[in-house]
């Protein structure tokens, strides 16, 4: 049997039907790595019986179901023919499964429910122009869901007990103040958070009728203490806490007395997420991220499966969904040179089988490692990052290529979020081309503590810029990164970094991406969603407040666009035209002033999306262009765009005169 044929068995073909052969130098297809995947987000039912995950039908993400001991039929039960579905949980009845969708990326997400016997499908929130919000599910009310509302008012989300077999509505709270709202597992209102001008948290507690302010938390730590849920008995609250520290422990706290019991803390990093036993009450472990991570048991009785679990394959895992009898668990394993494994777990005879990856077609290829390294900034903050090599440039193992690389900087979106170890389909389009690929764990990025976090506040345009030109600087100083070919490409706040770095320091990048960035933060900040309007406090404390003189003064010096006469490096714009939460206009703007300026720009808009690219199509079609634009401007690899426009909303706003050199650099 030759290597071609048993390729071509595993699906390891182009489009067109030509083998992809296992070399080093072999172009791994944009299909492969940014088209849907084969299956995601697989969950158990609460009784055990039955396994779902998302899956394409043709060619769209539908919900998939089969009995937990025959995958061979499984079955689609939903029919969606657009944008697919993105997110879906089992209700805790196991006869039904709860999903959301919005139109066209507007964020409008309307909540339904598919019996899973019959696949009929039920709209649970027929309301236009409403976010519905999951608020809590219950074991103890399988066919009932708390979710919130904002029908009356764009801003607020009232509070309702919603039937998912009848489709009844009953109004639990209606509110014109709060920010989240926190019940217990017998669906009790307990608290309230409302963020405060100047950023201050108050958790309110509901005594009979009336709230009562019980706690208030400085802005210092809003990112790094909060309320989470109560414990099995509803008696005591589990929290986030970090007050009187630097890094946001998980504490239980006795709301009567206010004693607060230590029960798992790091020194380096924070709390990240949690292990809860079937029921959802009770966290029977803690995970810890620094570079990889690392668990924490705090319930002996799952000690054992834990050890066993570490031995079953190498990488990070992550126990996705349990039984209620906790005979089964879903796991899932991340690795960073290949695609993610799903086990079936059987506590009781100890084995975990394997079900299957998200990506078949990634099986086999020469994919990148993903390198954690810790880099000092100008000031002295750790910047946890990580980077990935072309397979084959480092033929010493030692972490640095045989020769400095074209390099290609990632700065995630947010900023409030963070970059993790494990398999990154950017990372390994980019190396497959030659580049070297650097994520860095900017200030801002949560999980390291608040005083890192907090270093980020009103520095957008300032010090968290100069993190991302730090480690930047380190690639070249190590030999990793040739200096004049680094490029920028990011989305949301990555998308801000990509024109910040092309006006803030015109000259250090040699080209940029940006992917729904803002350009300018007075108009971000003016034209946020409605329902975002409870944290807007919060945001307005960190990054600058356009209600006040000094807040625009601060925004305007932080805009790229207030410099977009500065780009001299070629530059290319993504946007979705339904973005509700970075405006088509930010991206208008910054063309509108480069074109004013004589200035070339290429922007391309799809009118089917919104924060960020959804569909397949349109997702690839975009990176068939940037990879045509980088490879342009840094002689990277290039695979042909072939068929990856087929089937896109892709508009040519700008940039006409570019596109002819982008098809040429990728015949």
């Amino acid at each position: 049997m030759t290597q071609e044929f048993e390729y071509a068995k595993r699906g390891f073909y182009y489009e067109d039907g030509t083998v992809l052969t296992k070399t080093s130098d072999a172009l791994i297809p944009r299909q492969i790595l940014f088209g849907n995947p084969d299956r995601a987000q697989v969950q158990l039912s609460p009784d055990g019986t039955t396994l779902a995950w998302l899956a394409p039908r043709a060619k769209v993400l539908n919900i998939w179901v089969s009995p937990r001991e025959e995958l061979q039929v499984a079955r689609p039960i939903t029919d969606d023919t657009g944008r697919g579905i993105r997110f879906f949980i089992w209700a805790q009845s196991s006869n039904r499964i709860l999903f959301i969708q919005d139109a066209n990326g507007d964020e409008n997400w309307r909540l339904f429910s598919v019996e899973v016997e019959s696949s009929t499908i039920r709209d649970l929130t027929p309301f236009a122009n409403t976010t519905a919000e999951v608020v809590a599910i219950s074991h103890k009310f399988p066919d009932e869901i708390i979710v919130g509302l904002n029908n009356r008012d764009p801003h607020w989300h009232d509070i309702y007990r919603l039937n998912i077999v009848s489709g009844e509505l009953t109004l639990l709270l209606q509110h014109d103040r709060f920010a989240g709202i926190l019940m217990d597992s017998d669906y009790r209102i307990r608290n309230a958070v409302q963020v405060d001008p100047g950023g201050v948290t108050n958790i309110y507690s509901l005594i009979d009728t009336e709230w009562k302010l019980w706690d208030s938390i400085p802005s210092e730590d809003q990112k790094t203490t909060w309320p989470i849920s109560y414990d099995q008995e509803n008696r005591y609250l589990y929290m986030k806490e970090s007050r009187g520290r630097n890094t946001s422990a998980l504490v239980i706290v006795d709301p009567e007395t206010m004693s607060i019991r230590t029960l798992a803390e790091d020194s380096v990093v924070d709390a990240w997420n949690f292990l809860y036993d079937p029921t959802g009450t009770k966290i029977q472990a803690v995970s810890f991220i620094h570079t990889r991570k690392r668990w924490q048991i705090l319930d002996p009785s799952i000690s054992s499966d834990l050890d066993y679990l570490r031995m079953v394959e190498d990488g990070d895992f992550d126990v996705q969904s349990r039984s209620h009898d906790d005979r089964f668990w879903v796991v899932v394993y991340v690795l960073d040179d290949g695609p993610i494994h799903y086990y079936l777990y059987d506590r009781k005879q100890r084995v975990a089988r394997f079900l299957f990856s998200n990506r078949a077609a990634l099986e086999g290829l020469s994919l990148a490692k993903m390198h954690p390294v810790v880099i000092r900034s100008r000031d002295g903050l750790d910047l946890v990052s990580y980077y990935s090599l072309p397979p084959g440039s480092d033929s010493n193992g030692d972490g640095i290529p045989d020769a400095p690389l074209p390099m290609i900087l990632i700065p995630h979106g947010g900023p409030w979020t963070r970059d993790y170890w494990g398999f990154n389909s950017q990372h390994q389009w980019f190396a497959n081309r030659g580049y070297a690929v650097l994520s860095v764990n900017f200030r801002c990025s949560v999980g390291f503590g608040k005083v890192f976090v907090n270093a980020g506040n009103h520095e957008w345009g300032g010090k968290v810029l100069e993190d991302q030109i730090d480690a930047v600087n380190w690639a070249i100083e190590q030999g990793i990164a040739e200096a004049s070919k680094v490029a920028i490409f990011g989305g949301s706040f990555g998308g801000y970094s990509a024109l910040a770095g092309l006006t803030f320091t015109p000259e250090f990048f040699a080209c940029g991406v940006d992917i729904v960035g803002p350009s300018n933060l007075i108009t971000l900040l003016e034209t946020t969603p409605p329902y975002w309007k409870p944290v807007l406090e919060d945001m307005t404390a960190r990054i600058g407040d356009h209600r006040t003189k000094e807040g625009r003064a601060l925004l305007e010096k932080h805009s790229p666009l207030t410099y977009a006469d500065r780009i001299c490096r070629p530059l290319l714009i993504g946007q979705g035209a339904n973005d509700p939460r970075v405006k088509k206009s930010e991206s208008d703007q910054i063309v509108q002033a480069m074109r004013s300026k004589g200035i070339p720009v290429a922007y391309v808009l799809f009118p089917d999306e919104g924060h960020g690219f959804a569909k397949p199509e349109n997702r690839i079609s975009f990176y068939a262009l940037a990879e045509a634009f980088l490879g342009e401007c840094l002689k990277g690899l290039v695979e042909p765009i072939g068929e990856d426009f087929s089937g896109s909303s892709l508009e040519v706003l700008s940039g006409q005169e570019i596109l002819p050199m982008l098809a040429k650099s990728s015949r």
